[in-house]
């Protein structure tokens, strides 16, 4: 079975990932009415050399807004999690970031001069 992104334009597996990925783009097109072009999956990029995917970033102003990192329902989502997402906005360097595995969802601020970070309770 197929799932249909609409970013992308394409069929892509129907994995547990793949849904939860499909799902938040839902929701940030038609909850918080970002478009197709402000939000990119799968989004390539580098770490030292090494080769990376973001499951999604969205820009807003032609800058990154929000980070997010898609984990499967059967994945807990642990400091590892965290660790992941924060290591990636080291290069990024997007204002929110987003984990989630559609069960447990969290969202945050990273206020970067005081060097912390601030759970939201919505998507910005």
């Amino acid at each position: 079975m197929y799932i249909f992104c609409v970013i992308r334009e394409k069929f892509y597996l129907f994995t547990q990932e793949e849904v939860i990925r499909q799902y938040i783009i839902f929701l940030l097109k038609q909850v918080k009415n970002y478009k197709n072009s402000n939000i990119w999956v799968e989004y390539p990029f580098k770490i030292n050399k090494l080769k990376k995917r973001l499951d999604i970033l969205v820009q807003f102003n032609k800058r990154p807004h929000i980070l997010i990192e898609c984990k499967t329902p059967k994945t807990p989502i642990t400091q590892k999690t965290f660790d992941q997402i924060s290591i990636y906005n080291k290069t990024i360097k997007a204002p929110f970031l987003m984990i989630s595995n559609g069960i447990n969802n969290f969202i945050f601020k990273i206020e970067k001069y005081k060097k912390r970070f601030s759970f939201l309770k919505y998507i910005p």
